[in-house]
């Protein structure tokens, strides 16, 4: 009989109920669905495989934050796992807008956009039996981060799962695959943490299982290189502002003792932007509570995707 994993309240990826997402109409190939009616094939290469791309966005003020790198990223995976998208970037970014357009959506929603190698004839590993297009799903959904959880900050768990070489699992292609991923994070709701913090196999600090790390030590931010972990667009977009703004910033190896004297620690993702960590393997970060570096990298991040 399997474990029932620890139960916790917050998560990097939480976010306030809102009804309105039980009326959403989903994109799929196309064609736009209710909710509860969307469906693909189980001979689908996501399903099959996890043979697939996907992008988070999310939507401020009418506007999809950082919607060109986002399509950056979309087919330069595509091109690295010849998946042929079967679309243009245009046709792409407008299909995302025409499911904002349809579900009513203008503030506060975030978009998920999927898109897999297509049906097969048969569930099995060879890409040649794939039959017609590729699989594109758009899913829009209304939501707020928990503000409870900027109030009381993450807590992390340093899982013995690590990150992966480009060698062997490249994070930067936006892969569906992500079970290794999924078991750091099992791990640390396991022992009672929100989030899990992986280390590269170096034992280098990598990032967590779905967000970017970030440490402050004497007013710098440190995160890694990106060698053993994915890049991410608020990642980068948090060290732009902070940089603009006059401030250190490094992409470096750092160790967990590093981390564990941090002054303050966050995480960054598009749904939450930047979100406090407050405590990493039972130990207090700083003097765990959110600090103020954290939130002057909260306020130039959103003054800036606000402003763009």
């Amino acid at each position: 009989m399997s474990a029932t994993p620890h139960s916790t309240t917050e998560s990097a990826q939480g976010y306030l109920p809102d009804p309105r997402n039980e009326n959403v109409l989903i994109y799929v190939n196309g064609a736009f669905v209710p909710r509860h009616e969307a469906r693909v094939s189980v001979f689908d290469s996501g399903f099959v495989l996890g043979d697939g791309i996907w992008e988070g966005l999310r939507l401020v003020k009418g506007k999809l934050i950082s919607l060109e790198a986002h399509l950056d990223r979309l087919f330069e995976g595509a091109a690295s796992i010849a998946l042929n998208i079967g679309m243009t970037r245009e046709q792409v970014a407008e299909a995302m807008y025409a499911t904002l357009e349809r579900n009513d959506m203008h503030d506060g929603a975030h978009l998920r956009l999927m898109i897999t190698r297509g049906v097969k004839k048969t569930p099995n590993q060879d890409p040649r039996f794939v039959v017609g297009g590729a699989t594109v799903v758009i899913v829009a959904e209304f939501k707020t981060p928990k503000p409870e959880v900027q109030a009381r900050g993450l807590s992390l768990l340093t899982s013995t799962f690590r990150t992966s070489s480009p060698d062997v699992f490249d994070l930067r292609l936006n892969s569906h695959s992500r079970l290794n991923l999924i078991q750091a994070l099992m791990q640390a709701i396991h022992m009672g943490a929100d989030e899990a913090l992986m280390l590269d196999p170096r034992g280098f600090v990598a990032s967590c299982n779905s967000t970017n790390f970030f440490i402050v030590r004497k007013g710098e931010l440190w995160t890694s290189t990106g060698a053993y972990s994915f890049k991410g667009i608020t990642q980068k977009k948090v060290l732009d502002v902070w940089r603009a703004d006059g401030r250190p910033a490094s992409e470096c190896d750092y160790t967990l003792a590093q981390v564990y004297s941090a002054d303050e620690a966050f995480v960054t993702g598009t749904l939450g932007g930047v979100t406090p960590v407050t405590r990493i393997d039972g130990r207090a970060i700083g003097d765990g509570k959110p600090g103020p570096m954290t939130r002057l990298a909260s306020e130039l991040y959103l003054s800036a995707v606000l402003t763009q």
